[in-house]
């Protein structure tokens, strides 16, 4: 018979340790002649990020030894970090952007030699940056963004195509830098050339818009020695938000774009004007926000067939013929595809996810439509029998608005509940807060309902994945629709007797930081509230407390702060502290440029001496995003003792979180 425990209180052989060794999930895939490579997270190794290899004989291992950490900071969130090619003598070569120093190096990793630097260490600002490299070995250069400050502020910087020279002549000479474009626009993607050599394609954008906004599609002609020429927009606009641009083999241009409410797919043919549409009308997105500079939803292939991750909330990988606009979808256990695709010839490689398992390295063959997993692939660190059985739900929210959910009950095969019991539960709010979240194994959910604590994971109004309508929900409206969105979720699983009501709990980092703070001042649904590397303070963030990418963000989220300062101070937690009555825990890294702990520590000064119990955790050698396990451990077990201590559960697994008033 199994033992009856109350929910909250259940053993679990998930610990905090097993849940920081598995964060993070594998990108920016590749293939090097007949090997996959991708990049990885290394929790243990100080968070780095390692470049990994399959070798053909299915052999696995690190291209670039500790401490090298392949990892951009372009536009802070980075962006593809590596490019590797094949050549006929010396092994493959890979240039990549090392993130201690950001500076791009070459190595060989056949060879005897260490990486040896391509470009040079400026002392200016936050120095030279670069992202989404493409090697062109004919001509001896690798073309990529480079952003470049150009004084201490965060927003004293430039944005250009660059083209470094792979013998090393820039590696202390930046004007050995050949610059492919004139700096008109304050973003850019790295430029894709086109099949004859003769242009180059890429994405840009400027403030105040937000790329998921309105971003153009331009194009340049390919010059020797010198910037592109003849540059025009081609595509896009200020109310068309395009996320990817690449060239077909038979020199039509492919890109996604959201003109009408989803993202789709167009085709522009040679010597034409006019882009059609090859797969309308599915009501599915065929893109998503590009949030890091590189990502890609679908990848040509030499056939002229079209790799797409596509679908509405979960996605899959598909085949797409462009002439009949059939859409042919792998089969496999997989249910999330990350933005991130390569191929050759017959071999298509991406990431996948499904609630069973974890992000893994996944190739397609499509002669024959078979899917193996060929790296990071997951292994069941404990038996999947601990592992929550997700639901799908949609919720109705004010003015009868859908609102997309995944529900985690509390679920242990050791244990069963009281009949008499509810279980507490915990409101996620996701990043962004354009953004999702993804129906995939995640061991920091499984963590809590492995103990008896169920989880809501909510894709409130704002988030990616379900058209532009639903994500522009959150114009003007944010603090308002993403909170009101949690608390209809959480209060009709406590009306219908899923939860308990006076255990609930809401949670969230960075955007989703806001919101649980947001939550916790403007509702009074939450016993509790964990509240990571957050935006408390929209004024003070809207005038120079972020990085430039999202400096001018708020102007959609918000409303103009010269036009609508008042609403500014309303609507952040800072000036509302004192509506604040449950207790909390504030976590923060003090490397964090995005969400810099200042804000947190005016909020904590606002707090102070009101009674409210709380606990304040800086971390050192943190940014945007905790990355290394010590860090994530004590976080984890942080957020549960706090939730202990409220919900008023007996727990000796875990210390106890020291709560201040």
């Amino acid at each position: 018979m199994v033992p009856t425990g109350a929910y909250g209180t259940w053993p679990s052989p998930i610990d905090a340790k097993l849940a920081a060794a598995h964060d993070g999930r594998p990108e920016y895939v590749g293939l090097v002649g007949d090997e996959v490579w991708w990049t990885e997270p290394r929790p243990v190794e100080g968070g780095r990020r390692a470049l990994v290899r399959r070798r053909a004989d299915g052999t696995e291992e690190p291209v670039l030894p500790a401490p090298w950490n392949a990892r951009s900071r372009v536009i802070e969130y980075g962006g593809r970090p590596w490019a590797g090619t094949a050549r006929d003598e010396g092994g493959p070569l890979v240039v990549f952007s090392h993130f201690p120093d950001q500076r791009l190096y070459a190595y060989e990793p056949d060879g005897d030699g260490p990486p040896r630097p391509l470009t040079p260490v400026s002392g200016i600002g936050g120095g030279l940056r670069w992202a989404d490299p493409a090697i062109h070995l004919g001509r001896g250069e690798v073309w990529c963004v480079l952003e470049e400050f150009t004084g201490e502020g965060p927003g004293d910087l430039r944005r250009v195509l660059a083209a470094v020279p792979l013998d090393g002549s820039a590696a202390d000479d930046r004007d050995a830098v050949r610059e492919l474009t004139d700096g008109r626009h304050r973003f850019v993607t790295g430029p894709r050339l086109s099949p004859d050599g003769r242009c180059a394609a890429w994405i840009a954008w400027d403030h105040p818009r937000m790329p998921w906004d309105g971003t153009e599609v331009m194009t340049g002609e390919v010059t020797e020695d010198g910037p592109f020429t003849d540059v025009r927009t081609v595509a896009g606009g200020p109310d068309e938000a395009v996320c990817q641009v690449e060239w077909a083999p038979d020199g039509s241009l492919l890109y996604v774009s959201d003109i009408g409410d989803w993202w789709e797919l167009y085709r522009r043919e040679p010597g034409s004007t006019e882009a059609v549409g090859l797969c309308p009308g599915r009501g599915e997105e065929f893109g998503g926000p590009l949030w890091k500079i590189g990502q890609k939803w679908f990848q040509p292939l030499d056939d002229g067939l079209i790799a797409v991750i596509h679908g509405r909330g979960a996605t899959s990988l598909g085949i797409l013929d462009p002439e009949s606009g059939e859409l042919v979808d792998t089969a496999g256990p997989w249910t999330e595809w990350a933005s991130t695709l390569d191929s050759a010839g017959s071999r298509v490689v991406g990431v996948a996810a499904s609630p069973r398992s974890a992000y893994e390295v996944v190739e397609l063959d499509t002669g024959t439509g078979r899917a193996r997993i060929v790296g990071s692939g997951h292994d069941d660190p404990v038996d999947p029998a601990y592992y929550p059985e997700p639901q799908i739900r949609t919720f109705t929210g004010p003015d009868n608005r859908e609102i997309h959910a995944h529900i985690y009950p509390p679920h242990n095969p050791d244990r069963v509940a009281p009949t008499d019991e509810l279980p507490p539960y915990v409101v996620w709010a996701h990043g962004g807060p354009t953004g999702h979240a993804p129906l995939v194994l995640d061991l920091e959910i499984a963590y809590f309902t492995s103990r008896g604590i169920g989880v809501a994971e909510v894709n409130y109004g704002g988030s990616s994945g379900y058209g532009r309508d639903y994500r522009n929900r959150l114009r003007e409206q944010w603090g308002v629709v993403d909170v009101e969105d949690c608390a209809a979720v959480a209060a009709t699983l406590a009306s219908e007797g899923t939860a308990d009501p006076a255990r609930l709990a809401v949670r969230g980092g960075s955007a989703g930081g806001w919101t649980s703070a947001a939550s916790l001042a403007g509702t009074g649904l939450y016993a509790c509230g964990t509240i990571i590397y957050p935006i408390l303070d929209l004024t003070g963030w809207g005038t120079g407390e972020t990085h430039d990418f999202e400096s001018r963000y708020l102007e959609t989220l918000i409303g103009p702060l010269a036009e609508v300062p008042g609403r500014y101070r309303e609507r952040s937690p800072i000036t509302r502290a004192d509506r604040i009555t449950a207790p909390f825990l504030l976590l923060q890294g003090l490397d964090d440029v995005i969400c810099p702990p200042v804000q947190s520590e005016r909020f904590l000064a606002r707090m102070a001496g009101r009674g409210v119990p709380h606990a304040y955790i800086a971390f050192e050698g943190e940014g945007h995003g905790f990355r290394r396990a010590d860090t994530m451990i004590r976080a984890l077990e942080a957020e549960l003792s706090l939730y202990a201590q409220t919900f008023g559960l007996t727990r000796d697994d875990v210390p106890r979180l020291e709560l201040r008033t």
